[in-house]
Protein backbone atom coordinates (compact mmCIF):
# COMPACT_ATOMS: atom_id res chain seq x y z
CA UNK A 1 0.00 0.00 0.00
CA UNK A 2 1.40 3.40 -0.99
CA UNK A 3 1.54 6.34 1.47
CA UNK A 4 -1.31 8.00 -0.46
CA UNK A 5 -3.39 4.82 -0.30
CA UNK A 6 -2.96 4.68 3.48
CA UNK A 7 -3.68 8.38 3.84
CA UNK A 8 -6.99 8.05 1.99
CA UNK A 9 -8.12 4.69 3.37
CA UNK A 10 -6.88 4.21 6.93
CA UNK A 11 -9.62 5.34 9.27
CA UNK A 12 -11.56 6.87 6.36
CA UNK A 13 -15.22 6.07 5.76
CA UNK A 14 -15.63 7.68 2.33
CA UNK A 15 -13.86 10.01 -0.11
CA UNK A 16 -15.85 12.14 -2.58
CA UNK A 17 -14.47 12.06 -5.25
CA UNK A 18 -11.52 9.70 -4.61
CA UNK A 19 -10.01 9.88 -8.11
CA UNK A 20 -10.15 13.68 -8.13
CA UNK A 21 -8.54 13.98 -4.69
CA UNK A 22 -5.79 11.56 -5.68
CA UNK A 23 -5.06 13.70 -8.74
CA UNK A 24 -4.96 16.89 -6.70
CA UNK A 25 -2.51 15.29 -4.28
CA UNK A 26 -0.40 14.07 -7.21
CA UNK A 27 -0.27 17.63 -8.61
CA UNK A 28 1.92 18.53 -5.64
CA UNK A 29 0.27 21.87 -4.84
CA UNK A 30 -0.60 22.65 -1.20
CA UNK A 31 -4.33 22.18 -0.57
CA UNK A 32 -6.57 24.12 1.80
CA UNK A 33 -8.07 21.57 4.20
CA UNK A 34 -11.19 22.63 6.04
CA UNK A 35 -12.70 21.26 9.22
CA UNK A 36 -15.29 23.08 11.28
CA UNK A 37 -16.24 22.80 14.95
CA UNK A 38 -19.32 24.17 16.65
CA UNK A 39 -18.30 25.12 20.22
CA UNK A 40 -21.62 24.07 21.77
CA UNK A 41 -19.70 22.61 24.75
CA UNK A 42 -16.38 23.73 26.24
CA UNK A 43 -14.49 20.44 25.86
CA UNK A 44 -13.51 18.31 22.89
CA UNK A 45 -13.34 14.52 23.07
CA UNK A 46 -11.20 11.93 21.35
CA UNK A 47 -13.87 11.49 18.69
CA UNK A 48 -12.98 15.01 17.52
CA UNK A 49 -9.31 14.01 17.58
CA UNK A 50 -9.90 11.41 14.85
CA UNK A 51 -10.32 14.18 12.28
CA UNK A 52 -7.54 16.29 13.78
CA UNK A 53 -5.11 13.38 13.57
CA UNK A 54 -5.90 12.94 9.87
CA UNK A 55 -5.42 16.66 9.31
CA UNK A 56 -2.03 16.42 10.99
CA UNK A 57 -0.99 13.72 8.51
CA UNK A 58 -1.88 16.06 5.63
CA UNK A 59 -0.01 18.91 7.33
CA UNK A 60 3.12 16.80 7.43
CA UNK A 61 2.89 16.61 3.61
CA UNK A 62 2.83 20.40 3.36
CA UNK A 63 -0.90 21.11 3.14
CA UNK A 64 -2.64 24.02 4.88
CA UNK A 65 -5.23 23.32 7.57
CA UNK A 66 -8.05 25.82 8.02
CA UNK A 67 -10.06 25.35 11.22
CA UNK A 68 -13.47 27.01 11.21
CA UNK A 69 -14.81 28.03 14.60
CA UNK A 70 -18.58 27.94 14.11
CA UNK A 71 -19.44 30.87 16.35
CA UNK A 72 -22.62 31.48 14.27
CA UNK A 73 -23.77 27.95 13.50
CA UNK A 74 -23.16 26.96 17.14
CA UNK A 75 -25.93 29.39 18.10
CA UNK A 76 -28.29 27.28 15.95
CA UNK A 77 -26.83 23.87 16.79
CA UNK A 78 -26.30 21.17 14.16
CA UNK A 79 -29.70 19.43 13.74
CA UNK A 80 -28.14 16.24 12.31
CA UNK A 81 -29.41 13.20 14.17
CA UNK A 82 -31.63 15.19 16.53
CA UNK A 83 -35.36 14.66 16.86
CA UNK A 84 -36.03 18.05 18.44
CA UNK A 85 -34.87 21.63 18.14
CA UNK A 86 -31.82 22.50 20.22
CA UNK A 87 -31.93 25.21 22.84
CA UNK A 88 -30.16 28.20 21.32
CA UNK A 89 -26.88 29.37 22.81
CA UNK A 90 -25.97 33.00 23.29
CA UNK A 91 -23.00 34.54 21.51
CA UNK A 92 -21.31 34.94 24.91
CA UNK A 93 -21.69 31.22 25.71
CA UNK A 94 -20.34 30.25 22.32
CA UNK A 95 -17.35 32.58 22.64
CA UNK A 96 -16.48 31.21 26.09
CA UNK A 97 -16.62 27.62 24.81
CA UNK A 98 -14.60 28.50 21.73
CA UNK A 99 -11.75 29.95 23.76
CA UNK A 100 -11.16 26.55 25.38
CA UNK A 101 -11.17 24.91 21.94
CA UNK A 102 -8.11 26.83 20.81
CA UNK A 103 -5.75 25.15 23.25
CA UNK A 104 -7.31 21.74 22.58
CA UNK A 105 -6.93 21.95 18.78
CA UNK A 106 -3.21 22.33 19.09
CA UNK A 107 -2.69 19.29 21.26
CA UNK A 108 -3.02 17.40 17.97
CA UNK A 109 -2.37 19.64 14.98
CA UNK A 110 0.59 21.92 14.27
CA UNK A 111 -0.24 25.48 15.32
CA UNK A 112 2.33 26.93 12.91
CA UNK A 113 0.66 25.31 9.90
CA UNK A 114 -2.92 26.10 10.87
CA UNK A 115 -5.17 29.00 9.93
CA UNK A 116 -7.98 29.60 12.43
CA UNK A 117 -11.03 31.39 11.07
CA UNK A 118 -14.21 32.48 12.84
CA UNK A 119 -17.52 32.50 10.97
CA UNK A 120 -18.21 35.96 12.32
CA UNK A 121 -15.57 37.22 9.87
CA UNK A 122 -18.11 36.76 7.05
CA UNK A 123 -21.48 36.26 8.71
CA UNK A 124 -20.97 39.23 11.02
CA UNK A 125 -21.48 41.58 8.07
CA UNK A 126 -23.82 39.36 6.03
CA UNK A 127 -26.60 41.43 4.49
CA UNK A 128 -30.23 40.44 4.00
CA UNK A 129 -29.58 40.46 0.25
CA UNK A 130 -26.78 37.92 0.69
CA UNK A 131 -28.92 35.76 3.01
CA UNK A 132 -31.78 35.72 0.49
CA UNK A 133 -29.37 34.84 -2.32
CA UNK A 134 -28.00 31.96 -0.27
CA UNK A 135 -31.40 30.50 0.63
CA UNK A 136 -32.54 30.88 -2.98
CA UNK A 137 -29.86 28.43 -4.12
CA UNK A 138 -31.42 25.45 -2.30
CA UNK A 139 -34.85 23.91 -2.72
CA UNK A 140 -37.05 22.43 -0.02
CA UNK A 141 -36.81 19.06 -1.79
CA UNK A 142 -33.01 19.18 -1.50
CA UNK A 143 -33.16 19.97 2.21
CA UNK A 144 -35.74 17.28 2.94
CA UNK A 145 -33.29 14.76 1.49
CA UNK A 146 -31.46 15.29 4.81
CA UNK A 147 -32.59 12.26 6.83
CA UNK A 148 -33.07 14.25 10.04
CA UNK A 149 -35.13 16.94 8.35
CA UNK A 150 -37.25 14.40 6.48
CA UNK A 151 -38.07 12.34 9.57
CA UNK A 152 -39.02 15.37 11.63
CA UNK A 153 -41.10 16.83 8.81
CA UNK A 154 -42.96 13.58 8.17
CA UNK A 155 -43.63 12.99 11.87
CA UNK A 156 -44.95 16.52 12.37
CA UNK A 157 -42.20 17.35 14.87
CA UNK A 158 -40.92 20.90 15.11
CA UNK A 159 -38.58 21.91 12.29
CA UNK A 160 -37.61 25.57 12.14
CA UNK A 161 -36.52 27.55 9.08
CA UNK A 162 -33.41 28.45 11.09
CA UNK A 163 -32.44 24.78 11.31
CA UNK A 164 -32.99 24.37 7.57
CA UNK A 165 -30.39 27.09 7.06
CA UNK A 166 -27.69 25.18 8.94
CA UNK A 167 -26.33 23.21 5.92
CA UNK A 168 -26.37 26.38 3.82
CA UNK A 169 -24.33 28.31 6.39
CA UNK A 170 -21.81 25.50 6.80
CA UNK A 171 -21.61 25.25 3.02
CA UNK A 172 -20.92 28.97 2.71
CA UNK A 173 -17.92 28.57 5.03
CA UNK A 174 -16.25 26.58 2.24
CA UNK A 175 -16.90 29.43 -0.19
CA UNK A 176 -15.54 32.01 2.25
CA UNK A 177 -12.23 30.25 2.83
CA UNK A 178 -11.95 28.68 -0.65
CA UNK A 179 -11.64 25.12 0.66
CA UNK A 180 -10.06 22.40 -1.45
CA UNK A 181 -11.02 19.52 0.86
CA UNK A 182 -13.47 19.38 3.76
CA UNK A 183 -13.09 16.85 6.58
CA UNK A 184 -15.90 15.68 8.85
CA UNK A 185 -17.67 12.75 10.46
CA UNK A 186 -20.07 10.61 8.49
CA UNK A 187 -22.95 12.46 10.14
CA UNK A 188 -21.75 15.61 8.36
CA UNK A 189 -22.05 14.23 4.82
CA UNK A 190 -25.18 16.19 3.89
CA UNK A 191 -23.78 19.48 5.20
CA UNK A 192 -20.41 19.01 3.50
CA UNK A 193 -22.02 18.11 0.18
CA UNK A 194 -24.09 21.31 0.49
CA UNK A 195 -20.79 23.20 0.44
CA UNK A 196 -19.67 21.30 -2.62
CA UNK A 197 -22.96 22.10 -4.38
CA UNK A 198 -22.78 25.79 -3.47
CA UNK A 199 -19.20 26.14 -4.70
CA UNK A 200 -20.17 24.63 -8.06
CA UNK A 201 -23.12 27.01 -8.39
CA UNK A 202 -20.81 29.97 -7.79
CA UNK A 203 -18.35 28.84 -10.45
CA UNK A 204 -15.71 27.64 -7.99
CA UNK A 205 -13.88 24.34 -8.10
CA UNK A 206 -15.97 22.08 -5.80
CA UNK A 207 -14.24 20.92 -2.66
CA UNK A 208 -13.35 17.26 -2.22
CA UNK A 209 -14.83 15.45 0.78
CA UNK A 210 -13.12 13.15 3.27
CA UNK A 211 -15.51 11.53 5.75
CA UNK A 212 -14.32 9.88 8.96
CA UNK A 213 -16.12 7.22 11.01
CA UNK A 214 -17.81 8.09 14.30
CA UNK A 215 -16.37 6.23 17.26
CA UNK A 216 -18.45 4.60 20.01
CA UNK A 217 -18.34 5.98 23.52
CA UNK A 218 -18.17 4.24 26.87
CA UNK A 219 -21.76 2.95 26.55
CA UNK A 220 -21.48 1.71 22.96
CA UNK A 221 -23.48 4.57 21.44
CA UNK A 222 -21.90 7.30 19.31
CA UNK A 223 -19.45 9.27 21.42
CA UNK A 224 -21.30 12.46 22.23
CA UNK A 225 -21.58 15.03 24.99
CA UNK A 226 -25.34 14.46 24.79
CA UNK A 227 -24.89 10.86 25.97
CA UNK A 228 -22.28 11.67 28.64
CA UNK A 229 -20.12 8.85 27.25
CA UNK A 230 -17.05 10.75 26.13
CA UNK A 231 -13.33 10.59 26.76
CA UNK A 232 -12.45 14.28 26.87
CA UNK A 233 -8.98 15.30 25.76
CA UNK A 234 -8.64 17.57 28.80
CA UNK A 235 -9.39 14.79 31.30
CA UNK A 236 -6.84 13.99 33.99
CA UNK A 237 -4.58 11.09 32.93
CA UNK A 238 -6.02 8.60 35.42
CA UNK A 239 -9.62 9.38 34.44
CA UNK A 240 -8.80 9.23 30.72
CA UNK A 241 -7.07 5.88 31.20
CA UNK A 242 -10.00 4.52 33.20
CA UNK A 243 -12.56 5.67 30.63
CA UNK A 244 -10.71 3.83 27.85
CA UNK A 245 -10.47 0.71 30.01
CA UNK A 246 -14.24 0.81 30.51
CA UNK A 247 -14.84 0.48 26.75
CA UNK A 248 -16.21 -2.69 25.19
CA UNK A 249 -13.56 -5.06 23.80
CA UNK A 250 -15.29 -4.67 20.42
CA UNK A 251 -13.89 -1.15 19.94
CA UNK A 252 -10.24 -2.20 20.09
CA UNK A 253 -9.49 -2.66 16.35
CA UNK A 254 -11.28 0.57 15.41
CA UNK A 255 -9.62 2.58 18.17
CA UNK A 256 -6.15 1.27 17.28
CA UNK A 257 -6.79 2.16 13.63
CA UNK A 258 -8.10 5.68 14.27
CA UNK A 259 -6.28 6.81 17.40
CA UNK A 260 -2.82 5.25 17.16
CA UNK A 261 -0.09 5.00 14.56
CA UNK A 262 0.61 1.27 14.78
CA UNK A 263 1.60 -0.12 11.36
CA UNK A 264 -1.16 -1.61 9.24
CA UNK A 265 0.52 -5.04 9.27
CA UNK A 266 0.48 -5.02 13.07
CA UNK A 267 -3.15 -3.86 13.04
CA UNK A 268 -4.10 -6.79 10.80
CA UNK A 269 -2.31 -9.20 13.13
CA UNK A 270 -4.08 -7.65 16.13
CA UNK A 271 -7.45 -8.30 14.50
CA UNK A 272 -6.54 -11.93 13.82
CA UNK A 273 -5.28 -12.46 17.38
CA UNK A 274 -8.48 -11.05 18.84
CA UNK A 275 -10.73 -13.10 16.56
CA UNK A 276 -8.82 -16.29 17.37
CA UNK A 277 -8.82 -15.58 21.10
CA UNK A 278 -5.03 -15.75 21.27
CA UNK A 279 -4.66 -12.46 23.13
CA UNK A 280 -6.22 -11.08 26.30
CA UNK A 281 -8.32 -8.05 25.28
CA UNK A 282 -7.49 -6.40 28.61
CA UNK A 283 -3.78 -6.36 27.72
CA UNK A 284 -4.53 -4.65 24.40
CA UNK A 285 -6.89 -2.22 26.08
CA UNK A 286 -4.20 -1.27 28.59
CA UNK A 287 -1.79 -0.57 25.74
CA UNK A 288 -4.43 1.52 23.98
CA UNK A 289 -5.26 3.49 27.13
CA UNK A 290 -1.57 4.15 27.77
CA UNK A 291 -1.02 5.39 24.22
CA UNK A 292 -4.07 7.67 24.28
CA UNK A 293 -3.00 9.25 27.59
CA UNK A 294 0.51 9.72 26.17
CA UNK A 295 -0.91 11.57 23.17
CA UNK A 296 -2.82 14.15 25.16
CA UNK A 297 -0.48 14.37 28.15
CA UNK A 298 2.86 12.56 27.88
CA UNK A 299 4.35 9.06 28.05
CA UNK A 300 5.26 9.36 31.73
CA UNK A 301 1.66 10.24 32.64
CA UNK A 302 0.45 7.28 30.60
CA UNK A 303 2.73 4.94 32.52
CA UNK A 304 1.70 6.39 35.90
CA UNK A 305 -1.99 6.10 35.01
CA UNK A 306 -1.46 2.45 34.10
CA UNK A 307 0.39 1.70 37.34
CA UNK A 308 -2.42 3.30 39.36
CA UNK A 309 -5.01 1.29 37.43
CA UNK A 310 -3.17 -1.97 38.06
CA UNK A 311 -2.90 -1.25 41.78
CA UNK A 312 -6.58 -0.39 42.09
CA UNK A 313 -8.30 -2.85 39.76
CA UNK A 314 -5.88 -5.72 39.16
CA UNK A 315 -4.17 -5.95 42.54
CA UNK A 316 -7.27 -4.56 44.30
CA UNK A 317 -5.35 -1.93 46.22
CA UNK A 318 -6.87 1.39 47.21
CA UNK A 319 -6.02 4.53 45.24
CA UNK A 320 -3.17 6.62 46.63
CA UNK A 321 -5.38 9.68 47.02
CA UNK A 322 -8.87 9.32 48.53
CA UNK A 323 -10.92 12.39 49.54
CA UNK A 324 -11.87 12.69 53.21
CA UNK A 325 -15.39 13.24 54.51
CA UNK A 326 -15.90 14.25 58.13
CA UNK A 327 -18.84 12.94 60.15
CA UNK A 328 -20.08 14.73 63.26
CA UNK A 329 -22.93 12.37 64.11
CA UNK A 330 -24.11 8.87 63.22
CA UNK A 331 -25.26 8.91 59.57
CA UNK A 332 -27.06 6.41 57.38
CA UNK A 333 -24.85 5.23 54.53
CA UNK A 334 -27.48 6.16 51.91
CA UNK A 335 -27.56 9.73 53.30
CA UNK A 336 -23.77 9.91 53.27
CA UNK A 337 -23.64 8.74 49.66
CA UNK A 338 -25.96 11.57 48.60
CA UNK A 339 -24.30 14.31 50.67
CA UNK A 340 -20.82 13.27 49.50
CA UNK A 341 -21.82 13.11 45.83
CA UNK A 342 -21.42 9.34 45.51
CA UNK A 343 -25.06 9.05 44.42
CA UNK A 344 -27.49 11.59 42.98
CA UNK A 345 -30.36 10.56 45.28
CA UNK A 346 -31.34 8.11 48.00
CA UNK A 347 -33.15 5.97 45.45
CA UNK A 348 -29.99 5.77 43.33
CA UNK A 349 -27.97 4.91 46.45
CA UNK A 350 -30.34 2.03 47.18
CA UNK A 351 -30.10 0.81 43.58
CA UNK A 352 -26.31 0.81 43.84
CA UNK A 353 -26.52 -1.23 47.05
CA UNK A 354 -28.95 -3.66 45.41
CA UNK A 355 -26.53 -4.06 42.53
CA UNK A 356 -23.68 -4.97 44.85
CA UNK A 357 -21.68 -1.89 43.93
CA UNK A 358 -21.20 -0.43 47.42
CA UNK A 359 -18.50 -1.49 49.87
CA UNK A 360 -17.50 -0.26 53.33
CA UNK A 361 -14.04 -1.23 54.56
CA UNK A 362 -13.88 -3.68 51.67
CA UNK A 363 -17.10 -5.48 52.60
CA UNK A 364 -20.08 -5.48 50.26
CA UNK A 365 -23.09 -3.66 51.68
CA UNK A 366 -26.38 -5.54 51.38
CA UNK A 367 -28.72 -3.56 53.65
CA UNK A 368 -30.03 0.00 53.46
CA UNK A 369 -29.83 0.64 57.22
CA UNK A 370 -26.03 0.60 57.54
CA UNK A 371 -24.99 3.52 59.76
CA UNK A 372 -21.52 5.07 60.00
CA UNK A 373 -20.35 6.73 63.20
CA UNK A 374 -17.92 9.64 63.70
CA UNK A 375 -14.35 8.42 63.96
CA UNK A 376 -15.08 5.25 61.99
CA UNK A 377 -12.06 5.81 59.70
CA UNK A 378 -13.30 3.51 56.93
CA UNK A 379 -13.25 3.73 53.15
CA UNK A 380 -16.56 3.77 51.28
CA UNK A 381 -16.37 2.53 47.70
CA UNK A 382 -19.11 3.00 45.11
CA UNK A 383 -18.62 1.25 41.81
CA UNK A 384 -15.08 0.84 40.54
CA UNK A 385 -13.84 4.41 40.71
CA UNK A 386 -15.56 6.34 43.51
CA UNK A 387 -13.90 6.30 46.93
CA UNK A 388 -14.38 8.28 50.13
CA UNK A 389 -12.60 8.04 53.48
CA UNK A 390 -14.90 8.68 56.45
CA UNK A 391 -13.08 10.49 59.25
Amino acid sequence: MTPTDELLTRGVAEVIVASELRQRLADGKPLRLKQGFDPTKPDMHIGHAVGLRKLRKFQELGHQVVLIVGDWTAQIGDPSGRDETRARLSATEVRANAETYMEQFFRVIDRQRTEVRWQSEWFGTFTLEQALDLTGRFTLAQLLAHETFRKRYESGAGLTILELMYPMLQGYDSVAIQADVEFGGTDQKFNILAGRELMAQLGMRPQQVLLLPLIPGTDGRKMSKTFLNTVDITMAPSEMYGRVMSMSDDVLPLYFELLTDIPLAELAELRLELTAGRVNPRDLKMRLAREIVAQFHNAAEGQRAEEAFVRQFVQRELPEQIPDHALHEPTLLVDLMVSAGLAASKSEARRLIDGGGVRVAGNRVEQYDVTLAPGADVVVQVGRRKFLRVI
